[in-house]
């Protein structure tokens, strides 16, 4: 035997053409079965971090209502900070935020018909991780006009709305709005909010709800966030930033301890004017949806129901957080600093 015959016979036998068909197709099963497998763990890991998104950090919400034009618009999609109000940072002057019925506010609010035990326990799921609206959420958007110890008071002798004995000139409400049909005095007390639309004639808002425990006032502990931004469609995009309208506005009072004051329609018998048909005291409910995991542009959205409080509906927003002049115990510019939780 040559050395060439014994070298041949120590190698191993090449593997045919069919042999290596059967192994490449057994390869790309067994890659196949891999990526199968994968499927839900990508499912489960898209539905926490969209629960995390949804109770942490950012909410959208679909605007369908005008109570609060023409800042926002019938149909906008907005952009709640939910993140701030984690550190203890409060809402302030001129914040648009969303936040939880007090009470009585939605209470024209049909019930919807109940569902099959199948669906309603799939849709109680998706609640829960934020990618459907709660049926049962009641959420509305205003702005903050008054904090805690601030005297909100209409209207002056120009028929401008005060905050502290101060005018106001408020650029943000809409267009030949007067700032407030009603004439009223509040003193708000500490840890609330007095909260007004910027479609003045067209929301149901704090003046209508004086006769309320609070006084028309919500606490602190019902608000969910701060729109910070009008996300879609693209042609109203906008940041929504605090106004300078309260740079002006001294720091609240600490004498207010409890909600007080009285509102009277303009044109009843303490004034001649005519006027137009209060909105009734009742919106429908905001409701929410979380952002999507993809761009915003495509990710998913749910629709915001806010109801009409007469002809107007309501919306949500958070709030900025405290400058450090604020924390100093100077009074802040802007409307008294921004707080990150209207």
């Amino acid at each position: 035997m040559t050395d060439a015959d014994a070298e041949a016979g120590s190698r191993p036998p090449e593997t045919s053409r069919v042999e290596r068909r059967k192994l490449a197709r057994k390869v790309k099963r067994k890659r196949r079965r891999s990526l199968v497998a994968e499927v839900p763990l990508l499912v489960a890991v898209a539905l926490v971090i969209a629960l995390v998104l949804k109770t942490f950090l950012l909410q959208a919400f679909v605007i369908p209502s005008g109570s609060m034009e023409q800042t926002i618009r019938i149909g906008d999609r907005v952009l709640v900070d939910k993140l701030t109000p984690w550190f203890g940072a409060e809402p302030h002057r001129g914040d648009v935020v969303v936040f939880k019925d007090p009470g009585g506010w939605l209470s024209s609010e049909p019930q919807p018909k109940a569902d099959p035990v199948v669906v309603k326990q799939v849709k109680e799921f998706f609640t829960f991780i934020g990618l459907l609206p709660a049926s049962g959420e009641q959420d509305l958007i205003k702005r903050v006009i008054g904090v805690g110890g601030d005297t909100v008071e209409c209207c002056d002798k120009q028929g401008r709305l005060m905050v502290n004995g101060t005018p106001l000139a408020e650029t943000y409400i809409y267009p030949d709005n007067p700032p407030s049909m009603m004439k009223f005095t509040v003193h708000v007390p500490p840890g609330r909010l007095w909260v007004m639309g910027d479609h003045r004639s067209d929301s149901a808002d704090s003046r209508y709800h004086t006769d309320q425990p609070g006084g028309g006032t919500i606490p602190l502990n019902l608000v969910v966030g701060r729109a910070f931004v009008v996300a879609w469609p693209l042609g109203h995009w906008e940041r929504l930033k605090e106004p300078g309208t309260f740079a002006s506005v001294p720091g609240p009072t600490a004498s207010g301890t409890e909600a007080t004051g009285t509102a009277t329609r303009v044109g009843s018998a303490n004034n001649s004017q005519r006027t137009n048909d209060l909105p009734t005291p009742a919106e429908l409910p905001l409701v929410m949806g979380v952002v999507g995991l993809r761009r915003w542009r495509r990710g998913r959205r749910s629709q915001v129901r806010s109801g009409r409080g007469g002809p107007g509906g309501r919306r949500t927003v958070w709030f900025r957080r405290a400058r450090e002049g604020r924390r100093a115990g100077t009074p802040c510019q802007q409307g008294g600093g921004r707080w990150r939780g209207p």
